[in-house]
C-alpha cells in the first residue's frame, strides 16, 4: 500500500485496536500519516499487536487501556493522549461486542441487555462526551462510530444487538446536528458480515454461512480492511463537507431485502 500522508498531522483515538477492524484502522492510519492513541481493553493483545508496529513507526502510536464503558477510564486516556500528541482530532468508536449464543435473542436476560447498550452505545457517547472539548480547542474534528447494517435491517435471533447497534446509529445522527457548529463531523459506518472475532462467536454452521453469503451479490463475506479504509476516508479531510452520514459496507447486502 502506497503511503499518501492522508492523515498527516492529525491525532486519532481509536477503540478496540488490538484485533479485527481496530487493529487495521490501527495500521491504516500510521501509514497515512497519523499519530494513534490505541486503546482496548485487551491489554496483552494490544501490546503484541503495537509492538510490531512500534518498529516502523515509534512513539506515533501510544497503547493505552480502556475500558470503553467507564467513564473516569475515558478520563484518564483522552488526558494521557493529549499529554503525549497535544491534541485529539479523530475519534472511531470502534470497540463493540457481538452475539453469542446464549444472548442472542429476546431469551436474552436483563443484564444481557445492559451490556449491549452500554458497550454498543453508551461507550460512544462517553467517547464523544470526553473527545470533544479537545476538538473544539482544535477548531474541529472527525468522529466515526461503528454501528452496523443490523440498525437498518436488524438481525434475527438478536434483538438486544440490534437495538444496541441502532441506538449507536441514531446517537450519531443527533450529534451531528449538535457538533456541526464547530466544524466536529459526526459520521457512522454500517458493516455487514465482515470476518473479525467477534463474527466469529455467531458459531455459524456451513449451510447458515453459505446462505448469507448467497445472500451478498459481491459474493464474499468483507475483511476488516473494507471497512478501515471507509473510516480512513470520513477520519480525513477529504470527507471535510461528510456530516451525519452512513456508509454501508455490506457487499451489497441490504439491497437484496
Amino acid at each position: 500500500m502506497i503511503m499518501t500522508d492522508r492523515l498527516k498531522g492529525k491525532v486519532a483515538l481509536i477503540t478496540g485496536a488490538a484485533s479485527g477492524q481496530g487493529a487495521y484502522e490501527l495500521k491504516i492510519f500510521l501509514q497515512e500519516g497519523a499519530k494513534v492513541i490505541a486503546t482496548d481493553i485487551n491489554t496483552k493483545l494490544l501490546d503484541k499487536h503495537v509492538a510490531d508496529l512500534k518498529k516502523q513507526y515509534g512513539d506515533n502510536v501510544l497503547p493505552l487501556k480502556l475500558n470503553v464503558t467507564e467513564e473516569d477510564d475515558w478520563i484518564e486516556a483522552t488526558k494521557q493522549g493529549v499529554d503525549q500528541f497535544g491534541k485529539i482530532d479523530v475519534l472511531v468508536n470502534n470497540a463493540g461486542i457481538g452475539v453469542t449464543d446464549k444472548t442472542s435473542g429476546l431469551e436474552a436476560t436483563v443484564a444481557d441487555w445492559k451490556k449491549f447498550m452500554q458497550t454498543n452505545a453508551m461507550a460512544h457517547f462517553l467517547g464523544m462526551k470526553h473527545v470533544v472539548p479537545y476538538m473544539k480547542k482544535n477548531g474541529g474534528g472527525s468522529i466515526v462510530n461503528i454501528s452496523s447494517l443490523a440498525s437498518v435491517q436488524g438481525i434475527a435471533g438478536a434483538s438486544p444487538y440490534t437495538a444496541s447497534k441502532g441506538a449507536s446509529r441514531a446517537l450519531t445522527k443527533g450529534a451531528a446536528r449538535d457538533l456541526g457548529k464547530y466544524n466536529i463531523r459526526v459520521n457512522a459506518v454500517l458493516p455487514g458480515w465482515i470476518v473479525t472475532p467477534m463474527m466469529q462467536q455467531f458459531s455459524l454452521s456451513k449451510p447458515l454461512l453459505d446462505s448469507l453469503i448467497d445472500g451478498i451479490p459481491l459474493g464474499h463475506l468483507g475483511d476488516p480492511e473494507d471497512v478501515a479504509y471507509p473510516v480512513l476516508f470520513l477520519a480525513s479531510d477529504e470527507a471535510k463537507y461528510v456530516n451525519g452520514a452512513e456508509i454501508v459496507v455490506d457487499g451489497g447486502q441490504s439491497i437484496r431485502g
